[in-house]
């Protein structure tokens, strides 16, 4: 994507209204809010844009007149489309059968949910794709960094050291090129989609969003179902603004989830693996990639595709090795 390109999908910087009128004080306080680019300004509601302290009426339309001249037009084309599908990257996941099902790897532009018991590599996944990314595209990656953001403490420097290894990268420049935060409350866990997105802006070589793992936090923060309707409402904010990061700056977003067991299905099919994935259905329609792990024989792990836009439902076996995800020898 050339530089003027990412100028027609308004992708740049809000930075760029101060030149169509609009003043620092209030594109700072856009910032301070997350919007961080001038599609960001097309994307948000005007009633919350209302919610911003310092933001009358006035000054949000002017925002959505300005906007709406700067921005190309809505609707496209099938071809301007599929041209800018042609920016889609898919990163290797490190064993050739899952990329062979997913059509390639995990796309950026786009969300990917993995979800199974313990022990099927889920994390080992995210450790393998942190290097992955950094690896050139001719070899399977997107030649970019990793943003992570973990909830359950499962981050390991020494995984992606030995991930780096099998791929013959650096290992220090590999731990460089992979920012890490703690988050500790599902608050904290939206807040850190802000500060990555002004990171974003600056640095365009970020290619894969982790979130490892999406529901931890948000089951512990709310319980029972008297908070369930809030809970769903605050996960659905939370993925709206993951879907434009992978969007906004071609990225690709894997999140990874747990498991609940499902007695219907349990007692109906005894043999069917009856554990389903957490989160309801507004997580299931985000993710426009679902895979299922499962425990295979041995030492084999079963990815299954549930859900794809362009791919068929499928399965694939991979192994955990010290390097990450491997086919089976």
């Amino acid at each position: 994507m050339s530089e003027e390109d990412e100028g027609m999908g308004g992708f740049e910087s809000v930075d760029e209204l101060q030149s169509h009128g609009i003043n620092v004080q209030d594109i700072s306080k856009l910032k301070a809010a997350g919007i961080v680019t001038v599609l960001g300004v097309a994307q948000t509601t005007r009633r919350h844009l209302l919610k911003i302290k310092g933001l009358s009426e006035a000054k949000v339309e002017k925002l959505k007149e300005v906007v709406a001249k700067i921005l190309p037009p809505p609707f496209l084309t099938g071809t301007e489309i599929a041209d800018r599908r042609q920016n889609v990257v898919y990163i290797t996941t490190g064993s050739k059968s899952v990329d062979a099902m997913l059509g390639g790897g995990i796309p950026t532009q786009s969300i990917t949910e993995v979800f199974g018991e313990f022990r099927t590599g889920k994390t080992q996944l995210c450790h393998t794709l942190c290097v992955s990314t950094q690896l050139p595209e001719d070899q399977q990656g997107a030649s970019g960094k990793v943003a992570y953001i973990d909830t359950e403490g499962t981050f390991r420097p020494d995984r992606v050291k030995a991930v780096a290894d099998r791929f013959g990268v650096d290992a220090a420049m590999a731990l460089d090129n992979v920012i890490c935060a703690r988050a500790w409350s599902s608050e904290q866990q939206c807040d850190l989609l802000i500060e990555l997105a002004v990171r974003f802006v600056e640095d365009r070589t970020y290619k894969l969003l982790i979130v490892d793992s999406i529901m931890n936090l948000f089951r512990q923060d709310y319980s029972g179902r008297g908070e369930l309707s809030e809970r769903q409402q605050k996960l659905n904010q939370f993925l709206a603004r993951l879907q434009k990061l992978a969007e906004e700056f071609n990225i690709a977003v894997i999140l990874t989830n747990q498991v609940q067991a499902d007695p219907g299905a349990a007692a109906m099919f005894a043999a069917a693996s009856s554990a389903k994935a957490v989160g309801g259905h507004i997580l299931a329609h985000a993710s426009a990639v679902r895979i299922q792990l499962r425990k295979g024989r041995g030492d084999e792990r079963i990815a299954k595709l549930q859900d794809s836009p362009d791919m068929p439902e499928g399965e694939a076996t991979y192994v955990l090795k010290s390097g990450g995800w491997e086919d089976p020898s």
